[in-house]
């Protein structure tokens, strides 16, 4: 079985949660884009997950 190039890179730990409060308005734009830029490589797993799901329900369908 093939392996996904993605599952070999070591996961980056982004905290969630953060104390807001100690962080000046550079750095809470700096964390909301980080978490953005975190959604949209959420979002693309999904996205190809749900690819492979309907490629094997079709592939399967009888």
């Amino acid at each position: 079985m093939e392996m996904d190039p993605e599952e070999e890179v070591p996961r980056r730990s982004l905290p969630v949660g953060r104390d807001l409060e100690l962080m000046g308005i550079a750095e809470l734009k700096d964390y909301l884009t980080e978490l953005e830029a975190e959604m949209e490589r959420v979002k693309e797993k999904i996205s190809a997950k749900g690819s492979h799901l309907s490629a094997a329900a079709e592939l399967f369908k009888t």
